[in-house]
């Protein structure tokens, strides 16, 4: 069921779910975003893993 969804009840179970949902999400964006910014940022400065 969506929120869209005109059966949408916004009762206390959905907003925590959903706040839940959101709040992991946003963690494992920020997460990912400095990863990629980091692993960009070590790239051109010739920091690259090619030392085995």
């Amino acid at each position: 069921m969506f929120p869209f969804n005109f059966e949408w009840i916004w009762d206390m179970s959905h907003m925590v779910f959903m706040g839940g949902l959101w709040f992991a999400l946003t963690i494992l964006g920020l997460g990912m975003t400095y990863c990629v910014i980091k692993a960009a940022i070590d790239a051109a400065k010739g920091k690259g893993g090619g030392h085995h």
